[in-house]
């Protein structure tokens, strides 16, 4: 099911999170958080929107890394509905697609609902004081050739380590939405 992110108000604070690898290294928000911010971004590996800019989102997370801004990869989907998401195939994406940053498994789903997250991909990035400064998408090509593409997501963190304040202007993220466990 196609979604965009809700709009939302931002300067909340990131909530404090524990989360595995999927080999079962623990990984806290703590531990992660760059000196220029942090951005989370929950993504999976079946969804086609995710396929589409996930080498974009590796070259970009890894400016942002190279630049004091971290990057946490989030995997919230229900792994039993959908078995491409299983943490073992988030390794082989992980790497299919260079991530050089953190990729962690949201099993029970906790940290996606404390972030209101709702689809995938849904990126969330923070100040280096931890306040939300942007809710939008990576940019503006979405699943079309990217050759001239708007890296928004990567101006507004370079805005955010610099200024402490995001861009005015945010557009919601688009793409499949979470696939959440039968209560």
């Amino acid at each position: 099911m196609l979604l965009d992110t809700p709009k939302v108000t931002l300067d909340w604070k990131a909530q404090p999170f524990t989360l595995p690898d999927p080999d079962g290294l623990a990984h806290s928000l703590d531990e992660m958080r760059g000196p220029n911010g942090f951005l989370i971004a929950f993504i999976c590996n079946h969804c086609p929107y995710v396929v589409a800019i996930a080498e974009r989102l590796s070259d970009d997370a890894r400016t942002l890394i190279n630049e004091g801004i971290s990057v946490i990869a989030i995997n919230a989907n229900d792994a039993t509905l959908v078995p491409a998401d299983s943490p073992e195939n988030m390794t082989l994406f992980a790497k299919q697609y260079g991530f050089d940053f953190p990729y962690l498994v949201d099993e029970d789903q906790s940290v996606a609902k404390t972030y209101d997250a709702v689809c995938t991909p849904d990126f969330f990035g923070f100040n280096n004081e931890g306040q939300l400064k942007y809710r939008g998408r990576l940019d503006d090509a979405r699943m079309k050739n990217a050759d001239n593409r708007n890296p928004e997501l990567l101006n507004a963190m370079r805005q955010i380590a610099n200024t402490g304040v995001g861009p005015e202007t945010q557009h919601a993220s688009m793409g499949c939405s979470i696939k959440w466990r039968k209560s």
